[in-house]
């Protein structure tokens, strides 16, 4: 038989660190998703370029990470994709002519 004073004194400190983990992962992962499909769009589906389409990747980055208070490894990656993107349409352009 269980005892009536037992309940509720499990120590759950590591499940709430892997549930927070889990919802930042998710996080993530639904931001740089919709960052994704914003960007492709405008640059490919709808031809309005990739600049465009930058500008509303580090939209959506932005309120994402203000939304959700990320913490600073979220901007850093933010930062560096940005960078990343931009070098990238700035060789395509230059390769384009």
């Amino acid at each position: 038989m269980a005892q009536s004073g037992a309940h509720g004194n499990m120590d759950i400190q590591d499940q709430k660190a892997t549930f927070h983990a889990f919802l930042m992962a998710s996080v993530w992962t639904g931001g740089l998703i919709i960052q994704l499909v914003g960007l492709l769009t405008l640059a490919f589906a709808i031809g309005a370029g990739w600049w465009p389409g930058l500008a509303v990747f580090v939209v959506v980055g932005v309120a994402f990470g203000l939304a959700f208070r990320l913490s600073g490894v979220y901007w850093a990656v933010q930062v560096a994709l940005w960078v990343l993107l931009g070098l990238g349409g700035l060789i395509t352009m230059a390769l384009a002519g």
